[in-house]
């Protein structure tokens, strides 16, 4: 009886090790707390109490200074923007792609932010096409074809997540070269590369291949999500690209939404050109024509090409019969923006609720909201042309999404009417 039970203490022994060796040694609790990092959460005040990070100010924070940034590169000189852009999107879905640095891994990771990237592309650049391209097995596969439509995109990319394989950048170089080398000299030829893998596994010499899109004038611009690598660096080096390394998630996320924005137009391509583009007309709800999209009949709304009479579907895109560019007038106004940006508006010192010098601009021009609330001091910043005041939120919004200053707007249009009084 003793030696039976001496056994089955022995074997449960035996797995509580097996346990502790699956958890590298650590316990159940300290492998909860390692596994979230809990402890980066947090920060020390001015009293020495722990308290949550201000996310939200670390945010604002960046903003300011990456609009700064921006604002003082562009003023030192004027600068050409690509405002039509073809940009393919190179993926890593090597086995890397499955690593757990990234959590639940980077292939989860990229494609969240690819998705949130499209929708911002096209929201910044409404005359401009995407395509995608994977890496997988050391083969690229073009996933979807240069067009202006971000849910097919999307759509196409979800659908297609899976890992495995070594990966090859000089296959994916060819494969976008022959896809790029075919677009008309006014558009701006890109490429951004998502890279996962330590190495490229290359059927030939890719210094011929980087020689080649630098030849053709293709920028080619790189995000390493391990560490860097000499290659990448030198493609970016030689084309005019960007290369940088994501340190986590959140700088990763920074990291690909700063390539929205249209970037520099290269010399050769800067040159001053007419472009013919049409304007379809929207068809009528119950008409029903073939679409040259689908190659299929279609009942409802549609957009008819101007030389040809084909139907598409959405726009900005090319007729697939005649090859003209087709548009509306607010992309046109959409891409305005980019050649008159809003100047970054000045920071406004802390103040008190209680100031007789600022119980004027208490409230924010834009959403009213008090600067002050309470008696804690806030934070605000002032346009330099009105000196109106805004909240940092309200600041934010300006500047990516509306583009107008409100207060400059009203200034006009208080001017506008007086002289129509008059």
């Amino acid at each position: 009886m003793n030696n039976g039970a001496d056994k089955r203490l022995n074997r449960g022994a035996e797995e509580d090790e097996d346990d502790e060796d699956d958890g590298d040694g650590l316990e159940a609790w300290e492998r909860t707390y390692a596994d979230e990092r809990s402890w980066e959460s947090l920060q020390e005040d001015e009293l020495g109490f722990l308290r949550p990070i201000d996310n939200k100010a670390i945010y604002h924070a960046q903003y300011r200074r990456r609009l700064r940034s921006l604002s003082s590169s562009a003023a030192a000189t004027r600068i050409q923007k690509g405002l039509i852009r073809y940009l393919y999107i190179v993926i890593d879905l090597s086995r890397a792609a499955a690593e757990t640095d990234f959590r639940p891994n980077r292939m989860v990771v990229v494609a969240k932010h690819v998705e949130a990237f499209i929708r911002e592309f096209f929201d910044q650049n409404p005359l401009s096409q995407i395509g995608l391209v994977t890496i997988k097995d050391g083969v690229a596969h073009c996933l979807t074809d240069l067009g202006g439509t971000p849910e097919a995109h999307i759509k196409a990319l979800m659908g297609k997540l899976e890992c495995s394989g070594d990966s090859s950048l000089q296959n994916a170089l060819d494969l976008v070269h022959g896809y790029l080398n075919q677009i008309p000299s006014y558009g701006h030829r890109e490429v951004l590369i998502l890279y996962s893998a330590l190495s490229t596994c290359d059927p030939g010499d890719i210094m011929e291949t980087v020689q080649k899109c630098k030849k053709s004038k293709i920028r080619c611009s790189v995000i390493g999500l391990a560490a860097e690598m000499f290659i990448c660096k030198h493609l970016c080096q030689e084309t005019g690209g960007m290369y940088s390394v994501a340190l986590d998630e959140a700088h990763f996320k920074e990291l690909i939404l700063e390539h929205a924005p249209p970037p520099p137009a290269i010399a050769e391509f800067a040159i001053a050109n007419l472009i013919k583009m049409g304007f379809p007309q929207r068809a009528a709800e119950g008409s029903i024509s073939i679409c040259s999209c689908h190659k299929e009949a279609k009942v409802g709304a549609g957009y008819t090409c101007p030389r040809c009479k084909a139907r598409v579907c959405e726009l900005p895109t090319e007729c697939r019969i005649c090859g003209l560019t087709l548009v509306s007038s607010p992309h046109l106004a959409r891409s305005y923006h980019h050649l008159f940006p809003i100047p970054p508006f000045d920071e406004v010192p802390l103040s008190r609720p209680n100031d007789p010098n600022q119980k004027a601009k208490r409230n924010c021009f834009g959403c009213q909201s008090l600067l002050s609330p309470g008696n804690k001091p806030g934070l605000s910043v002032a346009c330099p042309k009105c000196q109106q005041h805004f909240c940092l939120d309200c600041d934010i919004y300006i500047h990516e999404s509306l583009h107008n200053c409100p207060g400059c707007e009203s200034l006009r249009n208080s001017k506008s009417v007086i002289a129509n009084e008059t």
